[in-house]
């Protein structure tokens, strides 16, 4: 269900919500006291630490990326390479943030939660 804040976040793009709800549940359903945060430009997925947060794009439009999508990033202690990773920067030795784009609920798949199991894990350990 969502909250009164999670509505507001997506007032301006509604048509993102269900992506961001896809999220949001597989999320909730498989990783236990996560702390969910709405702020002004993100939404964020913690237990310790922040492990994933969900994004909404700028409002210019971004050659090659699609017309609707939200941004999911994470946090892992290695860099992954995978054709779905928009980007991934070291912003601190051994801390990889990852970039993804989410344009269908049907992205929401075994190898997302693969890397978000990874980062919830992660982020426990820092």
């Amino acid at each position: 269900m969502n909250t009164i804040d999670e509505f507001i976040f997506f007032e301006k793009k509604p048509e993102a919500l269900p992506l961001y709800e896809a999220v949001r549940d597989m999320i909730l359903s498989e990783f236990e006291n996560v702390i969910v945060k709405v702020s002004k430009t993100q939404i964020s997925f913690s237990n310790r630490h922040g492990f994933a947060y969900v994004w909404l794009p700028s409002r210019s439009k971004i050659k090659e990326r699609p017309e609707l999508y939200v941004v999911l990033t994470f946090g892992l202690n290695r860099q992954e390479k995978h054709p779905r990773i928009m980007e991934s920067v070291e912003p601190y030795p051994g801390r990889w943030t990852h970039h993804d784009i989410i344009q269908s609920v049907d992205e929401v798949d075994a190898q997302i939660k693969e890397w978000i199991s990874e980062a919830y894990h992660f982020a426990k350990t820092k």
